[in-house]
């Protein structure tokens, strides 16, 4: 067999089996490129994947190709986002609603809200609020997208619906 018809199988093949060993592969733009391990422990800082959970933004992620197809509920790949705030934190923006998001006075970096996206779409109306993060609940960012579809957008994270991924190989 020829290896361009080899490659693809061996791949799919090796992630199939690696699925069930917590490997997971990441193809969106919420994180880097590449392999993630599961791991355990949630943490400031740390990375995750998680499923979007309102059909509505389902629904325009996948219509405007935020997410492909993947297992998801609604068909759709879950998102990978990095841990700024869990339960207790506060958090604030600077001005309006659409200011730089804060975590405990801290400002975030490329946090702030878009009415629209890179396509020029209007971006629906923010979900996050100012305040104490409630028990349970996690603030899920794009590390290094401004344009991140993230806890600006949908609000808080479940932390029930996260699953910790550390890096294992990234080719982006």
């Amino acid at each position: 067999m020829k290896f361009y018809i080899i490659f693809p199988i061996a791949v799919i093949a090796v992630l199939s089996f690696g699925v069930g060993f917590g490997f997971r592969v990441n193809t969106t733009s919420s994180l880097p490129l590449g392999i993630y391990r599961q791991t355990s422990g949630i943490a400031r800082g740390s990375l995750a994947m998680f499923c979007l959970e309102d059909e509505e933004l389902i629904k325009l992620a996948k219509e405007r190709g935020y997410l492909g197809e993947g297992t998801c509920p609604g068909g759709v790949q879950p998102l990978g986002k990095e841990i700024f705030g869990l339960t207790g934190d506060e958090i604030s923006f600077s001005g309006e609603t659409s200011g730089q998001i804060a975590v405990n006075g801290q400002p975030i970096a490329r946090s702030h809200v878009k009415n629209k996206d890179s396509h020029g779409r209007p971006m629906p109306a923010t979900h996050l609020t100012a305040g104490r993060i409630p028990p349970g609940f996690a603030l899920m960012l794009s590390p290094d997208h401004a344009g991140g579809f993230d806890s600006r957008y949908f609000g808080l994270v479940k932390l029930s619906a996260l699953k910790p991924v550390q890096p294992v190989f990234i080719w982006e």
